[in-house]
């Protein structure tokens, strides 16, 4: 291993989240008159709610109010959560990794998703830290939640070696110095 600490995403990357997160999107958004199409669902990966709220919002000229849309969004999924399968190439890196060099997480999710996530795909407690939305100021591709992940590790950002899958995600993570492995190519395993 020629890194000093692995940060993954988390939705899409950890746990195959994406189709659970579009049909709720999809639901939510069309009650509001907002149209959402699946490549706009993915040109958005790794965004806060809050700010996909007001970006689609926008687009379609739609006033809504953003923290409640976004609200709404978020207890939908919490509903569907079951459904939630680990991404097995990803988890396959964790778990051999785990206990052996420090792992964050960093996603865009609020950390009750993402802690609930990490539980319902069996990896609470794998992780030194995970860092969420609501940690950051500026939402990926800011590198922001990738240096604070690697500042809570207490690693260099260049010996950090981040696991994605989202185009803003692999930016953010190039910005901060970090090589990435996008997952998309890893092959699912699954």
């Amino acid at each position: 291993m020629k890194y000093d600490a692995l940060i993954f995403d988390c939705d899409g990357t950890l746990a195959d989240t994406m189709p659970a997160h579009y049909t709720t999107w999809k639901e939510v958004l069309s009650r509001h008159g907002i149209p959402f199409s699946l490549e706009r669902f993915y040109s958005l990966g790794g965004v806060p709610a809050k700010e996909v709220v007001d970006i689609v919002a926008g687009e379609a000229g739609v006033r809504v109010d953003v923290t409640a849309l976004a609200e709404e969004k978020d207890r939908a999924f919490m509903d569907c959560l079951d459904t939630v399968q680990p991404v097995e190439s990803a988890a396959a890196v964790a778990r051999e990794f785990r206990g052996r060099i420090p792992m964050a997480v960093a996603t865009g999710s609020h950390r009750e998703l993402a802690e609930k996530t990490l539980e319902l795909i069996g990896m609470a407690g794998w992780f030194n830290t995970i860092v969420c939305a609501e940690d950051v100021v500026n939402p990926k591709p800011s590198p922001e939640i990738f240096l604070e992940a690697a500042r809570r590790l207490g690693i260099k950002p260049d010996r950090c070696c981040v696991y994605e899958d989202a185009d803003l995600g692999i930016l953010g993570a190039r910005k901060a110095g970090m090589d990435v492995v996008d997952v998309r190519g890893m092959g699912s395993g699954e």
